[in-house]
């Protein structure tokens, strides 16, 4: 009876996926071909990388995974995989086209949209977004080093002030200590045309920079860091309280983004680390 059920279920199955008895006699005998096997242990360390990137890494990025890792393979064999396994990169929000024009400000835009310093602590740039919590808006500022992307100082606040803005600057001169010239590059929010915060670049012997009104291409750097966060680790999703969403900040930025993230920008590699190999090449 059971010898019966289990041809009934074979002939069944064979129809349903459209194969020939025969055939698949035929690969039962012989078991996976070698390829087949390697394209599964392959796939086990794909999903072990994807994951660890906290599912958002594509395949070009996993790729770099697995030849740092030693393994020899294509990106369209990394790609091929991943689509029939369902694992791709987390997609961006969509967006309405934002105006690129727009007149100067009280602070000359001295950064120009010049994302390349030579240096680290040559330019920092910083910007304010928010994040939704059943307990209201949780607010975060960042400064970021462009010559690598690390972001080098942060803080979050329930409310939009400058000290939440002078707050993450304070971090990052503090965790840097650079020397004076640092150029600084902002929006014109209101935070960032204070006199609090001019008052300490030039206590700080900083260099002040801004984008024209309404023009949030001058600063795309530091935007891009929060979508990258917004599609990466919030995901639309509302958090129950601003201590969680705070923590979360934290383990996104000290935990992933800063020394494991890997950036096109960098070489392909995490923030940290573009900085430990250009210091010990002496660039």
């Amino acid at each position: 009876m059971r010898a019966h059920l289990r041809e009934f279920r074979l002939v069944a199955m064979c129809r349903v996926l459209g194969v020939d008895r025969s055939g698949y006699y035929a690969w039962a005998r012989h078991g996976a071909s070698p390829r087949e096997r390697e394209d599964q242990r392959l796939l086990g360390l794909i999903k072990h990388y994807w994951l660890a990137s906290g599912a958002v890494y594509g395949y070009r990025k996993i790729l770099l995974d697995l030849k740092e890792a030693g393994e020899s393979c294509s990106r369209h064999r990394v790609h091929r995989l991943m689509k029939a396994e369902g694992l791709r990169a987390q997609v961006g929000y969509g967006g309405t086209p934002r105006h690129r024009g727009g007149p100067i400000g009280l602070v000359e835009n001295v950064l120009n949209r010049d994302f390349a310093p030579e240096t680290p602590n040559q330019v920092w740039v910083t910007d304010i977004t928010y994040i939704r919590t059943y307990e209201g808006w949780l607010f975060l500022a960042v400064v970021m080093d462009l010559y690598s992307r690390q972001v080098v100082g942060w803080a979050t606040a329930p409310t939009m002030t400058r000290d939440l803005v002078l707050q993450a600057l304070l971090a990052a001169v503090w965790k840097r200590k650079p020397g004076p010239g640092v150029l600084v590059h902002s929006d014109q929010g209101s935070q960032f045309t204070s006199d609090d915060w001019q008052a300490f670049l030039k206590a700080h012997h900083m260099v002040p920079s801004m984008s024209r009104r309404g023009n949030c291409h001058d600063n795309a750097v530091a935007e891009s860091f929060f979508s990258a966060l917004k599609k990466e680790r919030i995901r639309r999703r509302i958090y129950p309280n601003r201590a969680t969403a705070a923590s979360d900040v934290f383990d996104y930025i000290e935990m992933f983004y800063n020394p494991i993230r890997r950036h096109g920008s960098a070489g392909g590699v995490s923030p940290v680390e573009f900085e430990r190999r250009n210091a010990q090449s002496g660039n």
